[in-house]
């Protein structure tokens, strides 16, 4: 289950299952019942519930919660906002059914309450919200009494995670069949807090009639192509990763690299480093090798006589006009190239020519911005407000994998294939996270895994080193994660 939906393909969703032959308000049964079961997770019998609820059919879910919550001796409260003359089909068939319930203005104390059921709009919202609602909004947050939002917290876009005018602060959401982008993406999953996925009775090959926006980063879906080195593998075979290293008083960010390339499970890494670099790296180095760059030195002869099979470059690297021959000069070459930091940004004011070449070259090309890098390329799609798109666009503009990086990083190909990742703590956000990344992916990348797997999967195991490690992580304390990180999901794979 790691589609994820548009509001509008899950109306559809909704549309398909109603058609074939599943009664609409039977599904907002099953969904007022997933809402009302974790509404009482978080409050005791007999607690006091305020239900705000619109006209819609997310009002309609509330309104079933409400008769439910009643049933079961809880003090339920229901705040309707807009015209009861307003309700249709099955929402107004719902309100029906709750004519013994307290109904309060909005003048209510909230904070006499012990909970607050947010059913105002849910994922369907396509306006900012304004006036008395934004009002209500803004007083429900105040109040500090827990929320629980029914399929997205009001207010927030459901296709972009993006925040229209206000949104709802909930502690739990509860929403049905997939995820839609918004519980993703931020602002709007800081909006969300814990979010539970419940299944109201639609099924699975609903989502073959329907648009996928992106995929849930998750290793269900790709640990089976996770390189695992074979007893008769030797080191040749496990791929050899090229890591080009930048100036002396910036030569950790390489290291970082190209130690995460060989923990990955490449069998070599070499690094390549000016010569006045060489002692510095020597010094702090032991299972990578080096290489020395002449600034003179033919790009095409290192690669032939290396056997490198995936070249990365850009942390630690001066985004200036060395860096960008660099690269081209590199592209102009076979085999898998990763671009992060200073050779992308080289590129700022050149990016058509970048695009040209990375046209050209017929390998996988994996670039790594975070949002700044990403400008400079890209500054005409900054405007996007959904972060897929903007990914998705630029990597159909420029033929290569797009990893935009962030809490809610968006992976995108450039024939349409995303993908969202959700489990970097916060304090992953550290100088030398990226070149660590970056390392990860190359390394993934010579052992010859799918591209857009191995980016995934580096994601991925990213953010899991960084949650092993924990509050108080450094660049360098990945490597011990990434190391606990590798052999739990390889073990993994071992099970029967």
């Amino acid at each position: 289950m790691h589609e994820i939906l548009t509001s509008t393909a899950m109306a559809k969703a909704d549309r398909l299952t109603i058609e074939g032959g599943i009664a609409g308000f039977q599904l907002m049964e099953n969904a007022g019942k997933a809402v009302a079961d974790a509404a009482k997770s978080m409050v005791t019998s007999g607690g006091k519930i305020l239900i705000v609820a619109g006209t819609g059919n997310n009002g309609g879910d509330g309104f079933i919660t409400a008769r439910l919550l009643q049933e079961a001796d809880y003090k339920v409260s229901i705040l309707m906002t807009g015209d009861k003359g307003r309700l249709q089909g099955d929402a107004k068939r719902a309100f029906e059914t709750i004519a013994d319930i307290k109904c309060v203005s909005v003048d209510t104390n909230m904070n006499t309450f012990d909970l607050i059921i947010d059913a105002l709009f849910g994922a369907g919202l396509n306006r900012d919200i304004e006036g008395q609602q934004a009002e209500l909004i803004s007083q429900i947050n105040k109040s500090g009494i827990p929320v629980l939002a029914i399929d997205l917290p009001s207010g927030v876009d459901g296709n972009s995670g993006v925040i229209r005018g206000i949104a709802v602060k909930a502690a739990e959401t509860v929403t049905f069949f997939r995820l839609k982008a918004g519980h993703l993406l931020l602002p709007g999953r800081v909006r969300c807090g814990q979010v539970l996925l419940t299944q109201i009775g639609m099924k699975s090959d609903t989502l073959a009639k329907i648009p996928v926006i992106a995929q849930k980063n998750s290793p269900d879906w790709w640990r089976s192509k996770f390189p695992v080195p074979r007893l008769e593998d030797n080191k040749y075979q496990r791929g050899h990763v090229l890591c080009i290293a930048g100036p002396l008083e910036m030569s950790g960010a390489a290291r970082l690299m190209a130690g995460a390339a060989l923990r990955s499970g490449a069998g070599l890494v070499t690094l390549g480093v000016s010569g006045s670099a060489l002692l510095a790296h020597a010094c702090h180095t032991t299972s990578i090798m080096l290489h020395k760059l002449d600034p003179d030195q033919d790009i095409t002869k290192i690669l032939k006589e290396k056997r490198i099979n995936c070249v990365a470059l850009g942390p630690g690297l001066p985004p200036n006009e060395h860096t960008r021959n660099q690269v081209l000069s590199f592209l102009d070459n076979d085999g898998p190239v990763l671009l992060d930091a200073g050779a992308l940004s080289a590129f700022h004011g050149h990016s058509q020519l970048f695009f040209n070449a990375v046209g050209k070259h017929k390998s996988p090309i994996v670039l790594t911005p975070h949002d700044g890098e990403f400008k400079k390329l890209f500054p005409d799609l900054v405007a996007i407000s959904s972060k897929i798109q903007r990914a998705r666009e630029a990597a159909r503009r420029c033929g290569a994998i797009i990893l935009l990086k962030g809490a809610d990083t968006v992976i995108a190909t450039p024939t349409g294939d995303a993908s969202i990742s959700n489990n970097a703590p916060p304090f992953l956000a550290t100088a030398g996270s990226g070149d660590v990344l970056s390392g990860l992916i190359a390394g993934l990348l010579a052992q010859s895994m799918p591209a857009f797997l191995a980016v995934n999967a580096a994601v991925w195991l990213h953010g899991q080193a960084a949650n092993w490690v924990g509050p108080g992580l450094i660049s360098s304390d990945l490597d011990e994660g990434l190391k606990k990180a590798i052999s739990r999901l390889v073990q993994a794979l071992d099970q029967p």
